[in-house]
Parts: C-alpha cells; structure tokens; sequence
C-alpha cells in the first residue's frame, strides 16, 4: 500500500457520516442529574470533530466511524452521564463556532487550551501535550526546528503550531535571514503526505500527531528533537453552557478513578499526557 493510501485511511479529513456511539460505561446517576436538562432528555450529545488528526480523531477504514483515543475517552465521558455520542466531522476552524451557534453541543478534537480559546468557550482540560516537529527519515534538509529559516515547512490550519511557525519566520527576516515558507493545510493528512513526497521539508504538530505520522508511515519519517511548551487539550461547551461543562469535567473525573482514562492512554501508548484532575476553564499563561 501507498504512503498516501494509509495516510487516507488513517487520517482522513472533513467528511464521513454522523453516526451515533453507544455507551462503553455504564452510567452514573449523580452525573446525569448535573446534565441541563434537554441533554439529559435527548439521551444524545452532538460533538464536533475534525476526522483529520490522527491518533486523537480519524475515520476508521470504512470511512465513517469516527475513532481514536480523544474518541474513545469522551465516549467513556459520555456513558458515565448517561449519553450517547453523535460524532460530527467538520473543518477544524469551524468546530468552535458550531460550538457557539449551537450546531454542536460540544467540541472535542485535540482543542489546546489557550487564552484566545478560553475568551470563546468553557474548556474542560483532559490530557497535556507539546509541539513536535518531524521530518523525512535521514533528515535530508538538514532541519533545526531553532533554525528552519528558508525552509518549506507543513502545518494544519488553525492549530496553535501556526502562530509558532509564523513567529520563528518573523525572527529569520528580523535577523536579516530568508522567511520560512509556511504552507497551511485543512488537514493535517494533507500535510505530512507533503513532507513525505518531499514537497515541504518539514512540519509541525501536536506530539501524539507527530509520533503516530511517523509509526504509520514506516521508516519515511522521523521526528526532530523532543516536544515543547506543553499545554493541556480541552473539550469544549458554549461559553453559556458552564453546566455541560461542569457535568464533562465530572466525566473525566469518573473515568481517571475508575481506570478507565489510563487503559484507554496505555492501549494508544500515551500515558505521558495523562492529567490528575481535569479542570473547567484552567489558568493558561499568554
């Protein structure tokens, strides 16, 4: 198979079905009751997820069911407040504004807390991670993530790795040198398949991202350095709906002790981003 055909079925962005996830857990009804009422009525909750982020949020190999570890926690989430998931593929940048036109009920898609996030919606922290670069394997380009000026460089559109990349390209032309190249994808499927055809020469990403690229395109491409600046995921409400968000933190609460949170992170080898308490709307330095 193709490095593009298993970057299609394991990252494949935007469209897919809405479908409806039954409960892995079994329902609390102390955490139900913390539910507004026409949430708890429906039985359903509507969450907005762009299908393009692998290992947090993909589709599956038929092309619909939505999967991954992000996934698969608010799932345990939601069966502990009694609900069940309807999975709603969209464009990143528009996952928070359906979020607030109450399109969605919720948002969860690898969502990095951060002030200008926070000023929008209620944000509930359930894991920590950092920016990793990555590369072709053998470092062909030479990249230093400390020195990429004059370097193509892949991001996905909207994520907090494009105000880091544009900030490092603003240094090299400050410092006399030439500006990064900076090409801005809707998917991030879209943009490690650029870095391994040798279009761009290097990218950025959340770290689980980053890592899973590299598994699942053999020995293609490897990763620069170690993550930085980590900083918590968080799953997003409506800035209103303070309620929802409390019910969600108390979610993840049950399933962190009950265990549920850490065989879901050791089943996807992430147990470096597991959080102790999740928090609603948690102080985030600028």
């Amino acid at each position: 198979m193709s490095i593009a055909s298993v970057l299609a079925l394991t990252a494949c962005g935007g469209g897919g079905e809405t479908e409806e996830s039954a409960p892995s857990v079994a329902a609390d009804p102390e955490l139900t009751a913390m539910l507004p009422d026409d949430l708890r009525e429906s039985g359903t909750i509507t969450v907005g997820v762009d299908a393009s982020y692998a290992p947090g949020q993909f589709l599956d190999t038929d092309g619909s069911t939505v999967i991954g570890f992000d996934v698969e926690l608010f799932d345990a989430v939601a069966g502990k407040l009694g609900l069940r998931t309807q999975w709603e593929p969209a464009p990143f940048g528009s996952i928070i504004t359906g979020v607030d036109s109450g399109r969605y009920d919720a948002g969860v898609s690898s969502f990095t807390i951060n002030p200008e996030r926070l000023e929008q919606t209620n944000m509930v922290s359930y894991f920590n991670v950092g920016t990793q670069w990555f590369t072709r394997a053998g470092n062909p380009e030479n990249v230093d993530p400390d020195n990429a000026c004059g370097l193509r460089v892949a991001v996905q559109k909207d994520t907090v790795q494009v105000p880091d990349i544009e900030a490092r390209s603003e240094q090299c032309e400050e410092d006399g040198q030439e500006p990064i190249s900076i090409e801005q994808f809707e998917g991030q499927d879209q943009a490690t398949e650029s870095i391994v055809s040798g279009k761009n020469d290097a990218g950025l990403a959340d770290m689980p991202v980053a890592v899973y690229a590299v598994e699942q395109t053999g020995d293609r491409l490897e990763a620069l350095g170690e993550q930085y600046e980590a900083a918590p995921y968080g799953a997003v409400t409506a800035k209103e709906n303070t309620q929802l968000a409390e019910a969600i933190a108390a979610g993840y609460a049950a399933i962190i002790e009950d265990g549920t949170y850490q065989d879901i992170l050791d089943e996807w080898g992430l147990t470096q981003g597991a959080v102790e308490t999740p928090t609603v709307n948690p102080d985030i330095e600028a």
